[in-house]
């Protein structure tokens, strides 16, 4: 793909979008920015809302599509009305479709394809929704060989998906590899990013510790993400009241969710924050640069973008050994225990907070800073990825249009 090229379109869809932000949201937020800053390719999301409506801005269109919410979610919107995805799609007529989850949008992606072979689509493995979904649905409803072969199942259904994409991506290269074996080969891996002109210590605000009552030698835990039993937000809760009360530790936990009143309920009398979602990117992160220890119990981060942010506002990070945190989190720049266990969890809070003279949130920015970034991210997007989509669709209609030309050549013969 030629950067500043007008003649292309390109269209996100969507339905794990959720205006309350999430790490689709934040992907595809600093996508919009990097296609409007380095590019003159038109931008389309369509993405499930309260209602239809259809808001234009120069060379961006967002397209909402009236939907219901997720069962048990108070964020998220059940994207049911294919057709309406395809009229809308239709009438923006894109070059290029990308699709960052696998239940009925990518399929209705596929089927506009089929109507119009020249669009090519690509697919974006974002939500490892057979272990997140799927077997943890399961596990304790019918047991655990059953949730496992249902988990099994679900991985070859993604595979039979993506592997009908122009273009696939993962976000780590274990992804990528589990795929390979399934019989998706040629992943390409897409390394997300932190803007790491906004999250940095920069944004230090000793008034707002102090609003939470927090000494300046005492630690202050934050945590952002849902606050509900699938990102383990009670896991978190449990090891703040296991450490020791003359710390004078305090936590906020960012965020809305199922759990989050019930805990806040439970943590009354303690030095423990629930403000809510925020907003605001600056907010946020105010609260990461203030604080001193990042905290997640999340096990089966696909990649972890809060992460990230939290490590370029030079933040160590305590999290579990499972998923992207992993990758995330090598010994250097935090501590990782076992999923679900706060004991765990708290002795590595202590063991952070008592090696603090160790400069590891140093080491955890200048982390970010040379790995991380969202240039590199959309360069690799736009500039490999996406090309190979287009190039692979073209040579296919090539195809087309030469074995049409041979079968009317074969009948005049």
């Amino acid at each position: 793909m030629q950067q500043n090229s007008t003649a292309l379109t390109i269209c996100d869809v969507t339905q794990s979008y959720s205006a309350k932000g999430g790490g689709v949201k934040t992907y595809l937020t600093e996508k919009r920015r990097f296609l409007l800053e380095h590019t003159d390719v038109r931008h389309c999301l369509i993405v499930p809302g309260p209602e239809d409506r259809v808001t234009r801005d120069g060379r961006t269109t967002t397209v909402e599509i009236a939907s219901p919410k997720v069962p048990g979610s108070p964020n998220y919107r059940l994207l049911l009305r294919s057709r309406a995805v395809l009229r809308a799609l239709e009438l923006v007529n894109p070059n290029l479709i990308e699709c960052q989850d696998a239940y009925n949008l990518p399929w209705t992606a596929l089927f506009h394809r089929g109507k119009r072979p020249a669009t090519a689509v690509v697919a974006g493995f974002h939500t490892d929704f057979p272990s997140v979904y799927v077997e943890k649905y399961l596990t304790p409803r019918a047991g655990g060989f059953v949730a496992r072969r249902m988990k099994n199942l679900s991985y070859k259904y993604a595979a039979n998906l993506y592997g009908r994409f122009d273009a696939f991506y993962t976000l780590t290269q274990v992804a990528a590899e589990h795929f390979s074996d399934l019989g998706v080969p040629g992943a390409h891996i897409l390394t997300l990013g932190a803007d790491t002109a906004l999250f940095n210590k920069a944004q230090r605000d000793e008034q707002l510790r102090a609003r939470i009552g927090v000494d300046k030698d005492a630690p202050l835990l934050v945590y952002a993400g849902r606050i509900d039993r699938e990102k383990k937000a009670r896991v978190v809760v449990e090891a703040f009241k296991k450490l020791p009360p003359a710390w004078g530790a305090a936590l906020v936990m960012l965020g809305d969710g199922n759990d989050r009143e019930a805990l806040a309920h439970e943590c009354e009398g303690l030095n423990a924050h629930f403000p809510g979602f925020v907003h605001d990117r600056e907010t946020l992160a105010a609260y990461f640069a203030s604080s001193d220890i990042y905290v997640s119990g999340m096990e089966d981060e696909t990649f972890g973008i809060s992460v990230l942010e939290a490590q370029a506002s030079g933040l160590p990070v305590v999290g579990v050994r499972s998923g992207a945190m992993i990758d995330r989190v090598p010994p250097a720049l935090g501590r990782l225990g076992p999923p679900g266990d706060s004991e765990a969890m708290a002795a590595n809070i202590a063991a952070v907070w008592m090696d603090r003279l160790s400069h590891m949130g140093e080491r955890a920015r200048a982390h970010v800073l040379e790995n991380f970034s969202w240039t590199k991210t959309f360069e690799t997007l736009f500039y490999q990825i996406y090309p190979d989509a287009l190039a692979k669709r073209s040579a296919l209609g090539d195809d087309k249009i030469r074995k049409s030309g041979q079968k009317k050549l074969a009948k005049a013969g």
